[in-house]
């Protein structure tokens, strides 16, 4: 046999056998290609100019590159091992270390520039899906098209040519460094094993969990009034992300094992034979993963809590637009208001108008404030807040004693909750007038002008109201005391209407606003975000799954004499198979329940800074990424189920 056909048949051989590597590399380019033909593409153009895309895009690039070398390195890395024994043999057949070298390199390059060129010609095929898929979550009214850009390629080709030189450098220096005796010991040594739990071990688990569990109670406390200066909230973050990683490692280093020892002494040692598959091999190899396991767990759950936040925000769109605006057009302007309204005559669009003055008033609601506040800037004993009157909105009706407060975003309601009943005082330039708190209202009467953005609004007796305007302290006073409030009554009309609303220069004029403009911009600049976030999340989700996967061939192949010797022994492989499955449960989803965990808590420690609705956003990102990450574990299920076949 000559070198050529030894190098052909070491292709064939390494592809049925690393056929996952193989589309990992593809996917991997086509990705990487159809991210960056983005760039260059002219129908972004809009998308670029609305939300500075292009630098996102460009960032994003940068991160997936890093993703991407990261994962052919380890993932080469893991190979080259596997095929030590086989550069062993070379070398006792007489091969010198550098023809062996230029023989694993001539095969690499076949294999990975082979996989390259299929994942450009993939990535070139899907790069009209993927613009239109960012078109339609940033709603780009836009043409995708499909183009070839020779600039992402050469891009590509580039990057992708480093990565390849890493990889031989890397191969080259493990066959000079390993003597042969050593290239038949490299896959024996790669894990270690430990056949029994010291106090040490069970310590570090302990305090792992302990450091996780710290870590997310300080999480819940986040922006719940404890931590009231920027110092203090900087120190809590930093705290925070040093204990979930920590213990995450500590966890996979101790914690499991600890877990599991126990589990298995509850049963005085008499496991089930898929139990011993099962438990021995997660207590014992998670040890040495520990490192990979918890970079994994740590990106995993950063990419759900990302993905899940900016998926809030695009979901609550059309809600945070709504609590800024109670209308489908704010206006504080009459002038404006009658264009306005004398366009939409012109081109018959039915509307209605509501009308509400609106007044500035200190008030003191210490009694209210169960924390404190202080570093808010915000006087509780002289709070200025906006005041309307009763009858200004048909929804509520007070008495001259009393005070209802609403329009209350969830920001302001972590930061500085509000008792249930007191009494408050409200000042006007000269007198004071003690009022009943009845309580909060969700509901928004007036545009985000008049409330700041943020603090509620309250209604009072019209007759309260009267005697307020004539004591008003005009240092406080808004330039518009007038909000005008304009509703299409047929929604179909709406566009239309907002067309008229931009061109008659309504929404040029400060603090005139749409809803419907607010809703889309919002959903532009979140969903550019979450398609990349998403991208750079998939990316990652495929690389890691991969990762685990290759791991556990590896497990497979140096735990095959074991299965030869149980199937000897009368056990069938349905008994072997069901242990197998056990342990890909907990090889795979111990990783994905913590960084689920771990993105959980980071959501619901601020979830409110960036939308109105949390629980569907957030569940629908978590069911979709374990159901694409399980898909990896049902892969490394079937390869077991080949490995035991094999065996006898």
């Amino acid at each position: 046999m000559n070198i050529n056909q030894l190098i052909f048949r070491n292709i064939k051989k390494n592809l049925k056998n690393y056929y996952l590597y193989v589309f990992a590399l593809i996917f991997s380019a086509a990705l990487y290609f159809a991210f960056v033909t983005l760039q260059y593409d002219p129908s972004m153009d809009e998308t670029k100019g609305s939300v500075k895309g292009a630098a996102s895009i460009r960032a994003a690039s940068i991160l997936l590159v890093a993703i991407v070398s990261i994962f052919l390195l380890y993932a080469n890395s893991l190979f080259i091992k596997r095929r030590s024994k086989e550069i062993g043999l070379f070398q006792l057949i007489g091969m010198t270390k550098n023809k062996i070298f230029r023989i694993l390199s001539f095969e690499n390059l076949i294999l990975y520039f082979g996989s390259l060129s299929i994942g450009i010609f993939a990535g070139f095929s899907f790069s009209k899906l993927i613009i239109m898929v960012l078109f339609k979550t940033t709603g780009v009214d836009a043409i995708a098209s499909l183009r070839f850009s020779s600039q992402a390629l050469i891009q590509t080709l580039i990057v992708f040519t480093v990565i390849y030189l890493f990889i031989m450098i890397m191969n080259y220096i493990f066959i000079k460094r390993q003597s042969i005796l050593a290239l038949f010991r490299v896959t024996s040594s790669a894990e270690g094993k430990v056949k029994k739990l010291s106090i040490f071990e069970i310590i570090i688990g302990i305090f792992g969990i302990g450091l996780i569990i710290t870590g997310y109670y300080i999480s819940s406390k986040l922006f719940g009034g404890d931590f009231i200066t920027m110092t203090e909230l900087f120190t809590a973050m930093i705290v925070i992300l040093a204990s979930v990683i920590i213990g995450t490692y500590l966890f996979y280093k101790g914690s499991v094992s600890f877990l599991f020892n126990l589990l298995r002494k509850r049963k005085d040692g008499y496991l089930s034979i898929h139990e011993v598959i099962s438990l021995a091999s997660v207590m014992f190899r998670m040890k040495s993963n520990a490192l990979l396991l918890t970079i994994i767990t740590t990106v995993s759950a950063l990419a759900i809590a990302l993905l899940s936040l900016a998926y809030i925000s695009y979901y609550s769109a059309e809600k945070t637009a709504a609590d800024h605006i109670p209308h489908d057009f704010s206006i504080i302007n009459r002038e404006v208001a009658d264009k306005f309204q004398a366009a939409l005559r012109e081109k018959t669009i039915g509307y209605t108008e509501k009308t509400i003055e609106v007044i500035q008033a200190k008030v003191n609601a210490e009694q209210l404030i169960d924390k404190n506040i202080e570093g808010l800037m915000i006087d509780p004993k002289a709070m200025p807040l906006p005041f309307i009157s009763d009858k200004a909105v048909d929804w509520v009706d007070v008495s001259p004693e009393e005070v209802l407060f609403t329009g209350y975003n969830d920001l302001l309601q972590k930061v500085m909750p509000l008792k249930d009943s007191g009494t408050i005082e409200v000042k006007g330039k000269t007198q004071v007038i003690p009022h009943t708190y009845l309580g909060l209202e969700r509901q928004y009467p007036v545009s985000w002008y008049f409330t700041g953005g943020g603090v509620p609004v309250a209604v009072v007796d019209d007759a309260v109201f009267k005697r307020l305007k004539k004591d008003l302290d005009p240092k406080i006073q808004k330039e518009s005391n007038l909000y005008i409030g304009v509703d299409i009554k047929e929604k179909g009309d709406l566009e239309e209407a907002n067309a008229l609303f931009k061109s008659t220069g309504s929404y040029e004029k400060l603090y005139n606003e749409s809803r419907l403009e607010i809703s889309n911009n919002q959903k532009k600049n979140m969903g550019l975000m979450m398609f990349i976030v998403g991208f750079l999340g998939l990316t990652f989700l495929i690389t890691s799954g991969c990762i685990l996967y290759f791991k556990q061939m590896d497990e497979g192949e140096s735990e095959k004499p074991n299965y030869t010797i149980l199937r000897k022994l009368g056990f069938t492989q349905g008994d072997l198979l069901k242990g197998i499955q056990f342990k890909q449960l907990f090889n795979f989803g111990i990783p994905l329940a913590i960084g689920l965990l771990h993105s959980y808590f980071a959501v619901q420690s601020g979830w409110f800074l960036f939308g109105a609705e949390v629980w569907t956003p957030m569940i629908i990102v978590m069911v979709v990424y374990t159901v694409l990450y399980s898909i990896f574990g049902m892969l490394s299920v079937l390869y077991y189920k080949k490995v035991i076949k094999e065996a006898l």
